[in-house]
């Protein structure tokens, strides 16, 4: 099993992953990749052009914990949604294809970019996760007392190991 992510010098950044983790990590991340697929623009052609949404939120629970409301006002956070979520649709996307362009089994190093993005695709890959399960804060001590043959098991402990994860490339980055 993966021991994490370490830091070498130059500011690159070391992992070494069996070929079944490579295989769950690509398959969740192009889960995501799937979900935060372009989003609806208007019928403007300039708008299609721009890449400038509709403004409406996310009917989805995991695309909105992904893609949050930056307002209150609903008014004000479509107006802002309508011209940023395109944006950060694109980015989730090159994050999570730089994950599965530099995923393999074996000895792994990231540049501190490329770095950047696995941080940024494995917290969109734990928000999924999570939303899925209705992770809470008391997810560990669930994991603990749960049985190895509740049918949920797997998805917690790979929701567990990817905060492992997450940790050990968050101290790895600083």
């Amino acid at each position: 099993m993966s021991s994490g992510f370490s830091s070498k010098e130059g500011g690159v950044v070391v992992a070494e992953f069996e070929a079944p983790e490579v295989a769950i990590l690509r398959s969740l991340v192009e889960l995501v990749l799937g979900l935060v697929e372009p989003g609806e623009t208007g019928d403007d052609p300039l708008e299609r052009a721009l890449g400038i949404g509709d403004g409406e939120a996310p009917s989805d629970p995991v695309l909105a914990r992904l893609f949050p409301s930056a307002y209150d006002d609903q008014g004000d956070a479509a107006e802002f949604r309508r011209y940023t979520e395109a944006t950060l649709r694109d980015g989730k996307r090159a994050d999570a294809r730089t994950m599965l362009d530099t995923a393999r089994p074996g000895r792994t190093e990231l540049t501190p970019e490329q770095a950047q993005a696995w941080l940024r695709a494995l917290n969109d890959v734990r928000l999924t996760l999570g939303v899925r399960l209705e992770v809470t804060e008391e997810v560990h001590e669930e994991i603990a007392t749960m049985s190895e043959d509740d049918p949920r098991y797997p998805a917690y402990v790979t929701y567990d190991w990817l905060t492992y994860l997450q940790d050990t490339l968050v101290r790895a980055l600083w």
